[in-house]
Formats: structure tokens, sequence, C-alpha cells
């Protein structure tokens, strides 16, 4: 479903990803972590082209990123993104936050559009605030409705980019459930974050990135309790023992 073949993206000197290869297969989920500054955002945001590469390829569903235009626009609507902050448009209601893209993007009638947002809301647990608007909600309750903006567009896969981040943390279990129902759905998912217990319970895959390399693979299981390299040992040892 996605394929990143050694991917190299410098940010002026800085050498920010350094032959990245990665395979995600469809219903996969991949969670990447590793310390800050490692590379994880943006390998994730390369993914739907919100950060350029400077070489390799990058190919989603058999399909080469285009460069820009519609054939972009039309990619991103495949590649579903929740970020660190919700992003939702703050003078809208919660449903028209979700309505907006399939009635813009997909051409959706606006009945057709609402009757999937309710769909979406629901599968996050939020469609009794379908007509509120975001300031009215918690964080927890903003970024269940950006993972249901997303769904609602249909995406072949999801990008998660420490959707926790900005949570308290009592909001962040009601988020990292919806996570965990979307993967038990089968839906394709890259995950960056720092939510171990997420990494360990919902991913086929961990993928442990450092200094812009990614370093090592592994099942969960595998990774946190026998991690192969002494980077990855230095990360779990500092991070587990607290």
């Amino acid at each position: 479903m996605v394929a990143m073949d050694s991917v190299q993206k410098w940010f002026g000197k800085l050498h920010v990803l350094q032959d990245i290869d990665l395979q995600i297969t469809p219903g996969e989920v991949v969670v990447v972590i590793g310390p800050s500054g490692s590379g994880k955002s943006t390998l994730c945001r390369t993914i739907n082209r919100l950060e350029t590469i400077d070489e390799g390829v990058i190919a989603v569903d058999g399909q080469e990123l285009p460069k820009e235009g519609k054939s972009l626009a039309g990619l991103r609507a495949d590649v579903g993104m929740v970020f660190q902050q919700f992003n939702l448009f703050a003078h809208k209601t919660v449903l028209e936050n979700v309505t907006l893209g399939p009635i813009k993007v997909r051409k959706h009638s606006k009945a057709d559009a609402d009757r999937k947002a309710h769909e979406q809301l629901r599968r996050v647990g939020v469609d009794d605030q379908a007509n509120k608007y975001p300031a009215q909600l918690s964080g927890g309750q903003q970024q269940r409705v950006a993972i249901a903006r997303a769904l609602a567009m249909e995406p072949k896969v999801m990008l998660f980019d420490e959707p926790t981040s900005a949570l308290d943390p009592e909001m962040i279990k009601e988020v990292l459930d919806s996570m965990v129902d979307l993967a038990k759905q089968g839906m394709t998912m890259v995950v960056v974050t720092h939510e171990m217990g997420f990494a360990r319970t919902a991913a086929h895959r961990v993928s442990f990135m450092a200094d812009g390399r990614l370093v090592e693979e592994n099942t969960p299981n595998e990774f946190f309790t026998n991690p192969q390299s002494d980077r990855a040992k230095d990360f779990l040892g500092k991070i587990l023992e607290h």
C-alpha cells in the first residue's frame, strides 16, 4: 500500500531522511518510534507530499507520488492525515468540518456526505457533538473529529503524526482507543507516536528511527523484549525504566 525506496531528504545541510526503505502492506499498522529529531514526522509527511523528497521514490497503492496539480490532490484524498494539532475550522460545526472534503474533493452530494459523516463520527464516538463548534469540545473530542474527517474521505491509508502529543493524559486514551478500533477494522496505518502501549498492542510492526535512518524493524514483542541495535537498546532503556 505504501512503498518508500531509497528516500533521501535534506533540510539545508541536515540529512533528515537517509536511505529510507519501507514497505507497508494493506491492512498493516506500522508504528514509527524514536528519539525527538530522528526524522519520524518528516517521514510521515513525505507519504502525502506535505514534505517533498530529494531522492528516491514513494508510491501509494502502486502509484508514484505526483509532483503537483490535480493528480497530487487526488492522491492526498486517498491518504488521510491526522496531526498533532487538530486543524479543525473554528467557524464550522463538527459536521461541516467532516463533510467539507467529501463535498469539495470527492464531489459527494450534501445528503450523502452528511450520512457518511455521521457514520464516521459514530465510529469514533463523537456523533452527539455533530452540531457543536470545535471550541466547545475537549481536545480529545477534537482529535477524534479530526480522525472522522480523515476517514470521511475513504482513504486507502491513514497517517498519524503524534496525534496525542497535544492532549492531556486523560484525553489520550479516548483517542488511542479510536485508533485501536481502526486498526482492528483493517485500516492501513502509519503512526508516529511516543505512546509505547499503543505500539505494543496495535502495531503489526515497529519501525525504530534514529538520526534520519530506519535503524531497526520488528514485531512489537521482539522489539520491546529483544532490541537488536545499541541505539534501540539505549532508547528503550531511557523510556521504559520510568
